[in-house]
């Protein structure tokens, strides 16, 4: 190991080692997570993996440290921030470019603030698992390779035991890390790191006539395509406040998130969330707010405002094109034509009156036949029987589903779609399995039991989230009516 973030000056950061986890025990590991490592499941089980898992000692060539940043809080300057409970072991080299090492909840920090340091059970879970999840979907995320737990309680809403999840990320540089430095009105840290990050992650752009611009336009770009892609399979983020967006574009710090399920644009998934500033509908203009945030962070170094502008322009562009080519593949287009977008937003607003379920929505509608039902007379006698049934059970107002499914089907025979070959295609791109929160409460109450086999049951379904599966099909099965009870917040 190495750690290249330690070779920036001292007060990027604070060296100090983990505090161990009493009494730790393994709850739960990625195979796919530790092959990008060049390590086994079988590796991680042995009692010295165990050890550098929980934080009670350290890999050789690690030089642990908690890095300082600032940040935008739900639109709100909250200034000074930094690894409250997270330690940087360093990174690792692998054949597909160094990955940093961080320890979740590894301890107090000098950026704890008021916090004990430590990651409970329940939201260690969580992260692990979507974590796995979001990389099987092909969305760029952090990765989770696993989680220690220990009896170590801690006092949140109520006692919970304690864990430390180990995350793995090229980098976990930060939007706040450069507002952290802009804000204090220091614009040789401001460069020094901004030149880290080009240099180790953008080197292309030092061909630019502008990198920091360059940089700028990049980062902005990649937040578009992200934001495009947690719409396209109904994922929230939670708390998209500015020191929780990767200057990389992938999806970080996974707290109070969820899946869409009853479709419902002003969905909150966050329960801290008063106000809606990070509802689904809310999230492609929130990921441009933040961009802006970073652009003025970034001013001292583009230098003029104009360049700046422009590169942020590119948001708009960059998400309205991703957001088009995701969804056209999700109906199955082929072809893009100019009136899809008014076929895909009276899509959406049939399903919000009906609250379909977004991901059955969309996975169902793959069986969907082009020519399986003629006229609308027909559709009405069929009933029971209707051809559609799978998808159109989905939907309280089944006349109104008819009337989009007329005109979804007029646009498939306009480029001579293939009934077998579409399906084909939109099960490659709408998942039938997605990480619902009731899913993993089930996973979290029998792990507090430490019963730890529904998590790598769960994580084995969610590893191929766009199989058919029959021996899971309970996994894509509508919540519960208990699971409408359960709610996530800031608190972990």
């Amino acid at each position: 190991m190495d750690n290249s973030f330690a070779s920036l000056p001292s007060d990027f950061y604070t060296r100090l080692m983990p505090t161990p986890l009493p009494a730790p025990y393994l709850v739960a590991t990625s195979a796919s997570a530790a092959a990008l490592l060049g390590l086994d499941q079988a590796t991680l089980a042995e009692q010295a993996s165990l050890d550098i898992l929980a934080g009670n000692s350290v890999p050789d060539g690690a030089q642990p440290l908690s890095a300082v940043y600032s940040g935008h809080q739900f639109g709100v300057w909250a200034g000074q921030l930094g690894d409250g409970r997270a330690i940087l072991l360093g990174n690792a080299d692998t054949p597909s470019g160094p990955i940093e090492l961080q320890l979740k909840g590894a301890g107090l920090t000098p950026y704890s603030r008021m916090g004990d340091g430590r990651a409970v059970l329940r939201s260690s879970i969580r992260e692990f698992l979507c974590s796995e999840a979001m990389a099987a979907l092909g969305i760029p995320t952090s990765r989770a390779l696993a989680v220690a737990g220990s009896d170590q309680g801690v006092y949140r809403e109520s006692v919970e035991t304690s864990a430390v999840v180990l995350r793995m990320a090229p980098t976990f540089v930060r939007f706040g890390s450069f507002e952290h430095w802009f804000y204090r009105k220091q614009p040789e840290q401001l460069k020094i790191l901004a030149d880290y990050v080009i240099d180790r992650f953008y080197p292309q752009l030092r061909a630019e006539e502008n990198a920091y611009a360059a940089f700028l336009r990049e980062v902005t770009r990649r937040t578009a395509e992200l934001v495009a892609q947690w719409q396209a399979v109904g994922f929230m983020h939670g708390v998209l406040n500015t020191d929780n967006m990767s200057i990389l574009g992938e999806t970080l710090d996974y707290g109070p998130f969820g899946f869409m399920e009853a479709f419902d644009r002003g969905h909150i998934c966050n329960h801290s969330d008063q106000g809606g500033r990070y509802s689904y509908g809310n999230q492609p203009q929130i990921g441009h707010w933040n961009c802006y945030a970073l652009g003025k962070a970034l001013l001292p170094l583009i230098g003029e405002v104009k360049a700046a502008q422009d590169a942020l322009d590119v948001y708009q562009s960059a998400f309205a094109a991703k957001a088009d080519q995701l969804m056209r593949a999700k109906l199955g287009l082929a072809t893009a034509q100019d009136d899809d977008r008014d076929l895909m937003e009276a899509m959406f607003t049939v399903m919000e009156d009906n609250h379909a379920d977004f991901t059955q929505f969309f996975r169902r509608l793959g069986a969907l036949r082009v020519d399986a039902v003629p006229d609308a007379a027909a559709m009405a006698e069929a009933g029971a029987n209707h051809p559609d049934a799978p998808v159109r059970d989905l939907f309280l107002d089944r006349a109104a589903f008819d009337a989009w499914a007329q005109r979804y089907r007029a646009r498939l025979r306009a480029e001579n779609s293939v009934d077998a070959d579409r399906k084909l295609a939109m099960d490659q791109v709408n998942p039938k399995y997605v990480l619902r929160n009731y899913l993993a409460q089930v996973a979290i109450e029998k792990a507090q039991n430490k019963d730890f086999t529904e998590i790598a049951r769960l994580l084995t379904v969610l590893e191929r989230p766009y199989d058919e599966q029959p021996e899971h099909e309970a996994y894509a099965a509508l919540p519960p009516d208990w699971a409408s009870h359960l709610e996530v917040s800031c608190s972990s």
